[in-house]
């Protein structure tokens, strides 16, 4: 690993961040919050004056990033990121204890949106803008973004930390050029965003809210600004639209693009996306149903309404909640848990295991079984018309080991706690998928913060390897990564 380029790019990094606060700030000023404008100005200035000295100190005239090097700037990166994003709830006392605001930085840039806060009205204007924007600057990534803004020494160093961020089991550039491509993604995801505050704003919601509502939206992250939720403004027409373009950011990015090049046979068929929308129209049917079948609402428009919507909240992991949906029946409820799992597309803003996933370990599982029973036949996996290598199969199934390895990790240090299990197990499952509520005492209606701080540090960990795919946070724990140069 070369030392000098990762610190190099994490200056970048923390620089840009430094930059980013200035938009809060300016937020903060406009609504006369000169307290809280002070601080976003302080830790502003303070990062930019601790990563100047770094940047000059490893600047090179030539730097190549290799795959090692793009793992540590990812891994190091949302570390570094979260700490220094944490910093204006923690000095300007709005987060008092520094767990909790740690906690709540590094669940807004993994846009996770689960929060220790009891009462977010209480929040400055300000610091709420922030807490919010997080969402849609971790939605994307925050290397596609510096990958998109700073300009690269090389074309291969910018596909390098792509990979090394961006979800699922591949990565492709949409054109030749990685930085291309991380600004093409950007494009897109900055004009859904614009149309989505539109479309919020006709429907009558304050252009703060629009703006807030639309960065947990984007980046399927589901900060509230309000206590009681989106249920504040009690309008269909908002709820609509929050939950079609949670779906839209839970598409794979790649379909704008087919999209814009008008290759609609690529949409067509392209599998992820049909399974997607596959599973969100039947886990909307069977709760819809399942909901009227108990009577919980007493018309089918009502549960509709509230079905779709949480559907697609949990689906795509934002984590909105219009409705208390721990007092579903229990078949309904066990449909979200799954949900949580499986999570959106990938190279979506979305989290959780990857519809991908899930359908490369379907697909290998029945090549196997055919194995079986014809041992002499060649059997091969395929994904939209095309092989996929031994490599990605072998990924996909190490990732699944990893996955579950982690997650009951997690699951026995919570459960000291000593909390009921419905509790533990979806605190690990909202967390470790980026989701946001889970059920019972972490449910919509509820927060983390009764949690110990072990159990939040915990979480906190859960929400970085999630966000991260666990790939590049275990192996910097790896004695190889420091020592051994990658030839």
């Amino acid at each position: 690993m070369n030392k000098k380029t990762v610190l190099n790019i994490l200056s970048k990094i923390c620089t840009l961040e430094a930059v980013l606060m200035l938009i809060p700030a300016c937020v903060a000023l406009y609504y006369n919050e000169m307290r809280t404008f002070k601080v976003f100005i302080l830790v502003a200035l303070s990062v930019a004056a601790i990563q100047l000295p770094i940047f000059i100190f490893t600047r090179q005239k030539e730097m190549d990033v290799n795959s090692r090097d793009g793992i540590a700037v990812a891994a190091l990166g949302w570390i570094v990121i979260s700490f220094y994003g944490c910093l204006p709830f923690y000095i300007s006392g709005e987060i008092p204890n520094f767990v909790d605001a740690l906690f709540e930085s590094i669940s807004g840039f993994t846009t996770t949106g689960s929060s220790i806060l009891t009462s977010v009205d209480e929040m400055t204007k300000g610091m709420m803008f922030w807490r919010c924007f997080t969402h849609w600057v971790g939605g994307m990534g925050v290397l596609v973004l510096t990958v998109a803004i700073l300009p690269s020494d090389k074309k291969s160093s910018s596909l390098q930390l792509m990979r090394a961020e961006c979800p699922g089991p591949t990565v492709e550039k949409l054109v030749p050029k990685g930085r291309a491509s991380a600004a093409i993604l950007y494009a897109i995801y900055t004009v859904l965003t614009l149309i989505m505050i539109i479309f919020l704003v006709i429907g009558g919601m304050p252009l703060y809210d629009s703006v807030c509502t639309t960065f947990g939206t984007a980046g399927t992250g589901g900060f509230g600004i309000r206590n009681a939720g989106l249920g504040y403004y009690n309008s269909a027409y908002i709820e609509g639209v929050v939950t079609v373009f949670m779906m839209l950011f839970g598409v794979n990015f790649n379909i704008y693009f087919f999209i814009v090049m008008k290759r609609f046979s690529d949409i067509l068929k392209n599998s992820e996306f049909k399974v997607y929308l596959g599973i969100i129209a039947t886990s909307i049917a069977l709760i819809c149903a399942n909901t009227m079948a108990y009577g919980v609402y007493g018309s089918f428009s009502k549960a509709f309404r509230y079905s779709s919507f949480q559907v697609s909240s949990i689906m795509t992991s934002t984590g909105f909640a219009t409705a208390d949906f721990d007092q579903w029946p229990e078949f309904s409820k066990v449909i979200l848990v799954i949900l949580m799992f499986v999570g959106a597309c990938a190279g979506s803003t979305g989290g959780g295991f990857k519809v991908s996933r899930l359908i490369i370990l379907v697909r290998t599982a029945k090549r196997n079984l055919r194995k079986m029973l014809h041992p002499k036949s060649v059997n091969v996996v395929k994904s939209d018309d095309k092989t996929l290598n031994i490599e990605t199969v072998h990924g996909v199934s190490g990732y699944l080991i990893i996955y579950i390895l982690i997650f009951f990790t997690s699951l026995m240090i919570i459960s000291l706690n000593n909390l009921d299990f419905t509790t533990s197990f979806t605190s690990v499952t909202t967390c470790f998928n980026n989701i946001g509520p889970g059920l019972a005492k972490v449910g919509p209606t509820c927060n983390f913060a009764h949690l110990s701080d072990l159990s939040k540090i915990t979480l906190s960990v859960d929400m970085l390897l999630g966000r991260l795919e666990c790939i590049p946070i275990i192996m910097m724990l790896a004695p190889s990564m420091w020592i051994k140069k990658l030839y």
